[in-house]
């Protein structure tokens, strides 16, 4: 999905596209080899259009929006590869608080070259200003009262020249204090590499989808969809982080370090991210991607100039572990624009009542109020779309109340309001709210993990019910469990996903043999279940007879939806307290992409929440949440080792920590599917690629 989340702003981004397609921005691009006057109207051309002042105030003639209204016209415009000084006008517009230079912009008139190293700064041979670093930050300066030296730039779509300030009498022009590179800059920035990724990303996908080799469209090929579902995990990376920096960036001036801290992230994730996915883009694409005649390595060209104009991600990265050093962390507040008001004060006056209980009465006020599960239907629940139960989870936390955890209740009991009868409901249901029954999953066997639909336990017709008999594996808690969900074969004839029945199984029955299974951390945490001749009633048969694969990949249509803590994770966490004791620039740079990983995570959850909010269906966000969060927790579990060192060997509790979490999080790339599985998933079913 794009920046914008509103329908106005896929509006926006859809009508800059198109605009900027009629105005044949590649073929400027392409003509400029032959002809150095091609890209010359591009200077203007987005100004014509009142895109390089949507972001400036209404007073000198601009659209005074806000800098995500902006940063979505940017990505657009990346994605359409608008060559010229749009990104860099549009910037210093937003860095400079000059109402001169504003109102030149937003007419027209005036356009800005700019630069983070006076030895590269882009279009400063096609601009009327240049925006140049200084020992103080940045001067703006009319081009003809400088020298510029025009110079040599991989990127075909920008001209670039050194300026020469020697002598240049700055005092009283343009200035933006800022070291470095300034946070509107980085934000837009990682707009147009959101835009870039974006166009690779389709770009490859489509190629995938009608390129043949072999006899099949090569996007049949796990390799191949594998390279794509990545493109997608760090596309989708690059454009939350985007827009988070944006969203913060906003807010700058009330919370300055949370813009400085979602910059960060998108400095260490959007520009690498951008050039990882256009050099993918051309592997997809194989050899017509390596000629100079397909527009791929424009967009290559670009991506990689872009990263080398911001400076070398691992020093944001190393600011990013400054900055959560001393306890900053995104906050994520949500605007509901007045949707919670009806849903507010009913809200805080019953979880104040809930919170004034005793913690022993608790959970059953949460289940008999719906507060347990808003999400489920009444009288279980409260039906709550996504606004109620958001507002829901604020007031019981600004009460001190804390939800139990269903464990897998919170699966079985879903399936039996969708599927069972009124009497399993009332039999099962408010009893696993009130943790009255505690549940088990029995789907895995040793021969069927991803690929489910193989399993092999029998269910065999007998008087009054079934007899199953069979093997399941990695089945949490059932040492303890009252109930099972249980999946079994009761039409052995039938296809893989047919002849599959949902069963629910009294884990106390004759012939049940439940084993402790003990993995690499050195603990118990699963079992294997043996089925010998198992009696399960009919009365324990969920939903149709050989239909229980609909139950079994279903869950409710009004799904939960809910907000990520500040916290990053409990490696991430510990490699942040590290810094203190370990002052290495290269200690510091892994920590920041740590950091930015896990923010991510969080960012693409909340993202797809808030498209929960507007109405909208689910985007690919949750899907890319679950690769990507697996690879930020395993990796950064193993750079909590690494960085303890020595300590390692030690029973210091932050190493037992270490060890248990590196340990533990190798089961995140397995369970509820492989990463591979979930690749192919995800190339399928989202990109459109085709089965293998």
């Amino acid at each position: 999905m794009p920046i914008g989340i509103s329908d106005d702003h896929a509006e926006l981004a859809s009508t800059v596209r198109k605009w900027a397609e009629s105005q044949g921005s590649v073929a400027a691009v392409r003509a400029a080899e032959t002809d150095p006057t091609a890209l010359a109207p591009w200077a203007t051309l987005p100004a014509e259009m009142g895109l390089s002042a949507i972001a400036l105030p209404e007073t000198v003639g601009g659209g005074g929006g806000t800098l995500l209204d902006q940063a979505v016209a940017v990505e657009a415009a990346g994605y359409a590869l608008v060559p010229g000084p749009f990104l860099t006008t549009v910037a210093a517009g937003l860095m400079y608080d000059d109402e001169d230079l504003r109102a030149g912009i937003a007419e027209g008139r005036i356009t800005v070259g700019l630069g983070l190293d006076p030895r590269a700064v882009l279009d400063a041979t096609s601009t009327t200003h240049v925006s140049v670093p200084t020992a103080t930050g940045h001067v703006l300066v009319a081009t003809d009262l400088v020298e510029i030296r025009s110079g040599e730039s991989v990127d075909l779509t920008r001209s670039v020249g050194e300026v020469v300030l020697d002598g240049v009498d700055t005092s009283g022009l343009p200035t933006n204090a800022t070291p470095g590179a300034p946070i509107e800059l980085i934000v837009l920035a990682a707009a147009e590499a959101s835009g870039i990724a974006r166009w690779c990303l389709d770009t490859a996908v489509e190629y995938a989808k009608v390129r043949e080799q072999f006899g099949k469209k090569i996007g049949a090929f796990q390799a191949v969809k594998h390279l794509c579902a990545e493109m997608l995990e760090t596309s989708e990376s690059v454009t939350a982080a985007a827009w988070d920096a944006a969203e913060a960036a906003e807010a700058a001036t009330a919370a300055p370090e949370q813009a400085r801290f979602a910059a960060g992230v998108a400095a260490t994730i959007c520009f690498d991210g951008a050039v990882e996915v256009a050099k993918a883009c051309i592997q997809v694409l194989g050899g017509i991607g390596f000629t100079f005649e397909h527009d791929s390595h424009l967009y290559l060209r670009r991506a990689i100039a872009l990263r080398a104009f911001i400076g070398a991600t691992g020093a944001f990265a190393v600011d990013l572990g400054e900055c959560a050093r001393t306890g900053v962390r995104r906050s994520g507040e949500i605007d509901f624009g007045g949707a919670d008001e009806q849903f507010r004060d009913a809200a805080r006056t019953e979880a104040q009542r809930i919170g004034s209980l005793p913690e022993a009465d608790q959970r059953a006020a949460l289940a008999e109020s719906g507060f347990l599960t808003p999400h489920w239907p009444a009288p279980y629940g409260l039906g709550a779309a996504a606004v109620q139960q958001l507002v829901i989870d604020q007031e019981l936390e600004h009460a001190g109340v804390e939800r139990p955890d269903l464990v897998i209740g919170a699966w079985a009991a879903p399936t039996i309001l969708d599927g069972g009868t009124q009497e399993q409901q009332d039999r099962w249901v408010r009893p696993t709210l009130t943790g009255e029954i505690t549940w088990c999953q029995l789907f895995s066997e040793p021969g069927a993990g991803s690929d489910l639909a193989s399993l092999r336990m029998k269910a065999e017709r007998t008087d009054g019910g079934w007899l199953l008999t069979g093997q399941k594996v990695w089945n949490s808690i059932a040492e303890r469990a009252d109930w099972g969900v249980c999946l079994a074969r009761t039409d052995a004839e039938a296809k893989p996903h047919a002849g599959i029945t949902y069963f629910v199984v009294d884990m106390k029955s004759a012939g049940i043999d439940v084993r402790p299974l003990r993995e690499l951390t050195g603990e118990a945490l699963f079992n294997e279940v043996f089925f010998d001749n198992v009696f399960v009633p009919d009365d324990c048969v969920v939903g149709e007879i050989n239909a229980g694969w609909r139950l079994a990949v279903t869950t409710l249509a009004n799904e939960r939806v809910a907000m990520a803590g500040s916290k990053l994770g409990d490696s991430v966490e510990l490699a942040i307290d590290l810094l203190d004791e370990i002052r290495l620039p290269s200690a510091g740079e892994a920590v920041g992409r740590a950091i930015a990983l896990a923010q991510v995570v969080k960012l693409l959850g909340m993202r797809s929440t808030l498209r929960s909010i507007a109405g909208q269906g689910p985007g690919a966000e949750s899907s890319v949440a679950k690769l990507v969060g697996v690879r930020s927790r395993q990796d950064s579990a193993e750079l909590a080792m690494e960085l303890l060192g020595a300590e390692m060997f030690t029973k210091s509790e932050r190493a037992m920590a270490a060890n248990d979490l590196f340990l533990r999080n190798r089961c995140l790339s397995i369970a509820g599917g492989t990463t591979q599985i979930l690749r192919n998933v995800a190339g399928e079913r989202i990109l459109g690629l085709p089965r293998g």
